[in-house]
C-alpha cells in the first residue's frame, strides 16, 4: 500500500485486519515526539510534513556495513500517548509500535480518523530487511532517537485501531 493511497485505504481497515505497507515511513520516539509537540506548540515549521504522515515508534540499532538500517523493531507506544492527540490534531495520519493506547489515544485516533498500525515486536532485524533506505532527517542529535525516513517494501502491520475507534486489545 503505498502512502498516496493510505489515506483513503485506512477508512476501510478494521481492528485485526493485516496488510503490508509500501512507502515512507518516519521514525520518532519520545524525544522526537517532544520536539514535535513543541514546535506545534510555538506553531514553528516542522522538520518532517506531518500532514497523512506515518510515524512508526521505533529507534534503529547502529547500521552494520552493507546492510541498509540496523534492527529496527517497534518501541512501546504508550510512552508516546501523551504526545499523540496534539499529533493527530496537525494531521498525523498513522502511528505504528507495539502495546495498547490511552483512552484519550483511543478517542483521538477516532476524532482524526487515523490508525494505529502494530508490528512484530522481537522482530527488528527481520523488520529491517524490510527497508529499502533509511536516513536521518531530523534531530540528528538525538542519535538512534532522530527521525529517520524509511522507504519500506511490505512492512508487515496489523491494525490495532481502526479509525471507528475498535481497539483489537479492548476486544480480546
Amino acid at each position: 500500500m503505498q502512502n498516496s493511497k493510505l489515506q483513503c485505504k485506512i477508512q476501510n481497515l478494521k481492528a485485526g485486519d493485516d496488510i503490508l505497507f509500501n512507502g515512507v515511513i518516519y521514525t520518532a520516539r519520545d524525544q522526537a515526539h517532544k520536539r514535535l509537540v513543541e514546535a506545534i506548540k510555538k506553531r514553528e515549521k516542522l522538520p518532517i510534513p506531518i500532514k497523512g504522515a506515518v510515524i512508526y515508534y521505533c529507534g534503529p540499532t547502529k547500521t552494520a556495513p552493507g546492510k541498509t538500517i540496523g534492527s529496527c523493531g517497534p518501541t512501546t507506544s504508550s510512552r508516546m500517548d501523551v504526545f499523540t492527540p496534539i499529533l493527530l490534531e496537525a494531521g498525523l495520519g498513522v502511528m505504528i509500535g507495539k502495546g495498547s493506547r490511552s483512552k484519550e489515544v483511543v478517542e483521538a485516533i477516532k476524532k482524526y480518523r487515523a490508525v494505529y498500525f502494530l508490528t512484530y515486536a522481537g522482530c527488528g532485524a527481520l523488520l529491517s530487511k524490510c527497508v529499502k533506505s533509511a536516513k536521518p532527517v531530523a534531530y540528528e542529535d538525538l542519535g538512534p532517537e532522530a527521525i529517520y525516513k524509511l522507504e519500506v517494501e511490505d512492512f508487515p502491520l496489523i491494525v490495532g485501531i481502526d479509525t471507528k475507534g475498535n481497539d483489537i486489545y479492548r476486544s480480546l
